[in-house]
């Protein structure tokens, strides 16, 4: 077969998979901060978050994060394929780990696992000082986020949650906004909504 025809045509370019890792965080973010801060006081219903945590947060994103590693783009594979799994095995947890646990003991367990995440989230808000101030503020406030919900877990504050809750809800909204940033700018090919 001859591929003369094809050696001086250009690969099409790869679509941008930030703005659907970003939509599928915040979209996760928002529904679980929404019982967090006490939005939503009904716990019995805080179950619809992990098929959102499994599918949307999780799948999604993790995929978005393999598309970044087949741009090139270090930051958006760490980022997305780490916050894709972390929604995986926060639906993990809640579903098959916590229900084993001792109810004394599971504030430690859950406070672990929240402040391992804080530790991460700070290290990739200094990474994300190189990048556009939309991305870098989504990064910032999801390091307090994470260190607030570890301390409300650990002191077994149900303020520290609330005020976590409430930070993951603007959390939510600064990526939501960088998601439609990127989506905005990608479709019209040029820099309409700013993102600094």
């Amino acid at each position: 077969m001859d591929n003369s025809e094809d050696k001086g045509a250009a690969a099409p370019p790869l679509a941008n998979p930030a703005p659907l890792g970003l939509a599928a965080f915040a979209l996760t973010t928002f529904c679980l901060s929404m019982f967090n801060s006490g939005v939503i006081g009904d716990s019995a219903l805080e179950a619809e978050v992990l098929p959102l945590a499994l599918f949307y947060g999780g799948l999604a994103q993790f995929a978005a994060g393999l598309l970044e590693f087949k741009r090139g783009n270090t930051f958006g594979l760490t980022a997305f394929t780490s916050y894709g799994a972390f929604w995986m095995a926060f639906a993990g947890y809640v579903k098959f780990v916590v229900p084993g646990l001792d109810p004394a003991h599971t504030h430690v367990a859950t406070g672990l696992f929240l402040i391992a995440w804080f530790i991460f989230t700070l290290y990739m808000t200094v990474a994300a000082t190189t990048l556009d101030k939309a991305t870098l503020a989504v990064f910032a406030a999801l390091t307090l986020t994470f260190l607030f919900l570890a301390l409300g877990a650990f002191c077994e504050s149900t303020a520290l949650t609330r005020i976590g809750g409430w930070l993951g809800l603007l959390t939510a909204f600064l990526a939501w906004y960088a998601s439609f940033a990127g989506v905005v700018n990608e479709t019209r090919g040029r820099k309409i909504i700013p993102v600094g």
